[in-house]
């Protein structure tokens, strides 16, 4: 699942100019980026990429109120965004550092908490193992081997179920 986080960093940064400027970030500058830029917008990444100086870019991420959001976590807990691997008891905002924002998102009831909701993501398998979460831009689903889909059951924002299922 590393490999899934990194190729959907490399997918979401090719084709334009601004984000070539990722290879420049270091190892860590380049964990944290990938997870928190789910909550940046388009003119937030590119700012962030201009800096030329690590302390300016983790100060941009102070001002945004984002970078919290990644070091309040453990180096464990850091460490498992990387690889990708949604566990149970992981938070909503840990499942979107990992996988980025879901293919979609419905609000459950009839459940014991007092907000369920579930994140489907839509992964696809390639030669070697290699699985990538599915991203209609990226058009690369035509090389798979597998097209699987796994949803995410969240009861108050915690991962209470993970249900793999063999289609989309």
């Amino acid at each position: 699942m590393r490999v899934l986080s990194l190729f959907l960093v490399f997918l979401s940064l090719s084709g334009c100019s601004w984000e070539r400027r990722v290879k420049h970030l270091s190892d860590a500058e380049f964990s944290h980026y990938s997870a928190l830029k789910v909550w940046m917008t388009e003119e937030e990444q590119k700012a962030f990429l201009k800096f030329k100086e690590s302390p300016a870019r983790d100060a941009y991420l102070v001002d945004l109120g984002l970078s919290d959001r990644y070091y309040k976590l453990s180096e464990s807990q850091r460490a498992q965004l990387e690889t990708g691997d949604v566990e149970l008891g992981w938070t909503r905002d840990m499942v979107l550092m990992a996988w980025g924002q879901p293919h979609d998102m419905q609000k459950l009831v009839g459940r014991q908490a007092k907000r369920s909701e579930r994140l489907v993501y839509r992964f696809e398998m390639h030669e070697g193992g290699v699985v990538y979460v599915w991203r209609p831009e990226a058009k690369t689903d035509y090389k798979a081997i597998k097209l699987f889909r796994q949803d995410v059951i969240l009861d108050d924002d915690i991962v209470k179920e993970l249900n793999k299922h063999e289609r989309w």
